[in-house]
């Protein structure tokens, strides 16, 4: 008997929404695929990638032809995890393995859903299912299947997977182009929207008073934590390391101006939230407190990074080879 070693209640897999595809459907509906005793059909790859087509129909409302491309891709895509999920399942289902597992992993994921999309409460959980048109019994099977398809292939790509040192040098030789950084300067800001009903100019005022207090003594972080509505309020305005690409050119002109140490004038710029008609503002105040130049970052500070990357690049080729196993020893007919 094979024994499951390490079990991840929550761990994602990209099988799940291809084991959870199938929905009964009042119609016919083609099949695209057979998988020993199972059927793929179109309405399942469908289901799986709907809202991947919805998203592309509004990134190519007037290219067809990309758009169809790309679907064509995801259905492609969606219908190889669809295959690979019923193979896992039916090798789970030969017995070789423990399942004494299975069922407390279900029913620590039902927890932690309930608790996390429905307030805590099982008839919330259930009404929603409902009115999907779905049952508990389905719900609870889908989700079965979702954690024995990522245990196991956890199971099958691990393994003891030992990158060496001369392969994590040899990769960092190899790819220098990886590692490259572009000049950066450590960044805080305070932004302050123009208030909701106050006259024009009312967030410019502000700012000019803040930066006052600022040059009077008063830490920009300070003002930031008091003053702020962006997210790094909390941080008192830490933005961490940015580069020209982060936010908006006037900004990291600004900020790329700067020395370390210096804090820039008032940037005032269209509110993009609001929307242009609106006529309403931030003002941004920023502080530039160091200054990385473009830079290949050494090996050292990487290594950590690329050991992660070869053991995951090594870990889904053990996955593709015991899949590959799984399908020398089944029925598979891809139409």
């Amino acid at each position: 008997m094979k024994k499951m070693k390490c079990f991840c209640i929550f761990a994602a897999s990209a099988f799940f929404a291809a084991a959870c595809a199938a929905q009964p459907n009042g119609f016919l509906d083609g099949i695209l695929a057979v998988v020993n005793n199972s059927v793929i059909t179109y309405l399942q790859v469908e289901d799986a990638i709907a809202l991947q087509i919805d998203a592309l129909r509004r990134a190519y409302p007037n290219d067809p032809t990309n758009f169809y491309a790309k679907v064509k891709q995801f259905q492609q895509e969606q219908l190889e995890l669809t295959e690979r999920a019923k193979l896992v399942l039916d090798d789970f289902a030969r017995g070789e393995y423990t399942t004494n597992w299975v069922d407390d992993l279900v029913e620590a994921a039902i927890k932690q859903d309930i608790k996390e999309a429905y307030e805590g409460r099982r008839d919330k959980l259930i009404r929603t299912l409902q009115a999907e048109g779905r049952t508990y019994e389905s719900y609870k099977k889908l989700l079965r299947e979702h954690i024995i398809v990522g245990e196991l292939v956890k199971l099958h790509s691990s393994g003891k997977i030992i990158v060496s040192p001369a392969a994590i040098e040899k990769f960092y030789n190899d790819h220098p182009t990886n590692f490259f950084v572009e000049d950066q300067v450590k960044l805080r800001m305070i932004q302050i929207p123009q208030p909701s009903g106050s006259p024009p100019g009312t967030a410019k005022q502000i700012a000019g008073e803040i930066l006052q207090r600022i040059d009077g003594g008063v830490p920009f972080a300070e003002m930031a934590a008091v003053y702020s509505s962006g997210p790094g309020r909390a941080a008192g305005g830490d933005c961490g390391w940015v580069d020209r690409t982060t936010y908006r050119k006037e900004l990291t002109d600004a900020a790329f101006s700067l020395k370390p140490g210096q804090r820039g004038p008032v940037v005032e710029l269209p509110d993009e939230r609001a929307g242009a008609a609106t006529g309403a503002t931030i003002c941004y105040l920023l502080m530039v407190e160091d200054f990385h130049p473009a830079h290949v970052r050494p090996l050292s500070e990487v290594q950590g990074e690329i050991e992660h990357d070869l053991e995951n690049q090594r870990g889904k080729l053990l996955e593709d080879q015991w899949i590959e196993r799984l399908r020398a020893k089944s029925h598979v007919e891809i139409f």
